[in-house]
């Protein structure tokens, strides 16, 4: 075994992710993959097991299985899978899982995504910080003492179920036929995408696909799979031009986000898209029985997202920032959707977990069912000016925080903490909201506004205020 004892330096809030070699090696993912057995109580149980198409990924998932079934838990390999996909088998299944992935992080990064049964998340808030002091003392022993009896091992391929279920959830066949482009990035995309839309394993929908960079490869030679950076967009927006495509769809490497662009290349944005599919879910809901079905946004979503909520008879519900406070909200709520700025997207229906694929089928589908451009369809979701999120490196990043409360805090401008300080004055004209980055000395700024000129001067207020 390692002598690697203190995994801090991969083990992050929601999920594992370090250097392959040096902050993540097999020794402590075996290590890992014990603890997890010991910490949830798995032995005797199913663990599943997969990983994305990064070159360690299937050295660490056999690593992590046999720390598992050395434990006595038994282990079912699902091999390539994207994020989504081990959520749909720990959903279905009933299991608890992992899979090997460093998301949109840099070819040299790998790392584990780990979930209870039910798709329920396991970060250092629900068991990730006794799963850590397990596999370090693990480390620090040098060996994984044997269950009395060892689990044993299978595989099974979930790709055509899961697409099968994906397709059950949406439905395109009153869609008017659509050309679409999708950058897969060199990531799973390109292994799910001709599964769920395409006829790889179910039958052809009305949709023309055509692909960038489908080939599975962890190295990512054409661009880094995180479309949250413009520049790894400009490929998808100059091919959507090029083709005449009516919708461009981007997933990140691990294929758990989607982004996408209108038929002119201009990026929509994700509270365009979260409005866009709160109403179809509300409308489904409702037709249900449900009453007022409660959708969950993030505090940096454009307002028009609760807007539209209250207009559409759902009720808005606002969390602050990341994946496992959407998903505990989604589950105390009973919300039938929920979505954040970072393209991840929640479904009831998905056992609360994010979904890029099932997102990208109900845009597909908004589109589809009307006969007007994604461009327009698109505004009635955005009436405001957004500023993105602006970064700004500051010395003492909690006395630029103070300093905007005593700038901005008067005149009836309420302030709240629920994530950061958001500052929303009554006239209701613009809001921002300040957020200090948990790892770096980093001001994050979102800021938005009824017109651009509004929105640039309160940017350049804000900038000035903050930035020593």
């Amino acid at each position: 075994m390692s002598t690697l004892l203190d995994l801090s330096a991969s083990f992050k809030a929601y999920d594992v992710r370090g250097i392959v070699g040096e902050t993540i090696t097999e020794d402590s993912v075996r290590a890992v993959g014990a603890a997890f057995v010991d910490s949830l109580g798995l032995a005797g149980e199913t663990v599943l097991v997969g990983g994305d198409m990064r070159p360690s990924s299937p050295a660490f998932a056999r690593a992590f299985a046999d720390g598992a079934t050395r434990r006595g838990a038994d282990v079912l390999f699902l091999d390539l899978i994207s994020t989504d996909e081990l959520y749909y088998a720990s959903g279905t299944l009933d299991a608890a899982g992992v899979t090997f992935t460093a998301s949109h992080n840099p070819a040299q990064y790998n790392g584990m995504k780990l979930t209870r049964p039910g798709a329920v998340p396991v970060s250092s808030d629900t068991g990730l910080d006794d799963v850590q002091a397990r596999a370090e003392a693990y480390l620090e022993a040098g060996s994984i003492p044997a269950a009395a009896v060892r689990g044993r091992t299978g595989v099974r391929d979930i790709l055509e179920e899961y697409s099968r279920f994906l397709r059950g959830q949406v439905d395109l066949s009153s869609s008017r036929p659509l050309k679409i482009v999708v950058d897969a990035g060199n990531g799973m995309a390109g292994l799910t995408t001709p599964a769920v839309l395409g006829d790889r394993l179910l039958e052809a929908l009305p949709l023309d696909i055509v692909p960038l960079y489908f080939e599975l490869d962890g190295t990512f030679p054409n661009h880094p799979a995180n479309p949250l950076e413009p520049e790894n967009l400009r490929d998808l927006k100059a091919a959507v031009v090029e083709h005449g495509a009516d919708i461009g769809i981007a997933f990140d490497g691990d294929a758990d986000r989607c982004f996408i662009i209108d038929e002119r290349g201009e990026p929509v944005s994700p509270s365009a898209i979260t409005a866009m599919i709160a109403r179809r879910e509300i409308a489904r809901a409702q037709a249900a029985g449900e009453a007022e079905p409660a959708i969950i946004h993030n505090l940096i979503t454009s307002r028009a997202v609760p807007e539209l909520i209250l207009e559409d008879g759902g009720r808005p519900v606002r969390t602050r920032v990341g994946h496992s406070f959407i998903k505990a909200v989604m589950a105390r709520e009973g919300a039938v959707f929920g979505g954040e700025h970072s393209a991840h997207y929640y479904f009831r229906t998905f056992w609360n977990a994010d979904t890029g694929m099932l997102a990208a089928l109900h845009v597909l589908a908004a589109l589809g069912e009307q006969d007007g451009p994604l461009s327009e369809l698109g505004r009635e979701y955005e009436p405001y000016f957004s500023s993105g999120e602006v970064n700004s490196k500051v010395a003492d990043v909690q006395g630029s925080i103070e300093r905007a409360r005593a700038e901005f805090a008067q005149d009836g401008v309420v302030v709240d903490d629920l994530d950061g300080l958001t500052f929303t004055p009554g006239h209701g004209r613009w809001w921002f909201n300040l957020r200090p980055s948990n790892t770096e000395p980093y001001l994050r700024l979102n800021a938005e506004a009824e017109d651009q000129d509004t929105l640039e001067e309160l940017v350049e207020r804000v900038l000035a205020v903050i930035r020593d």
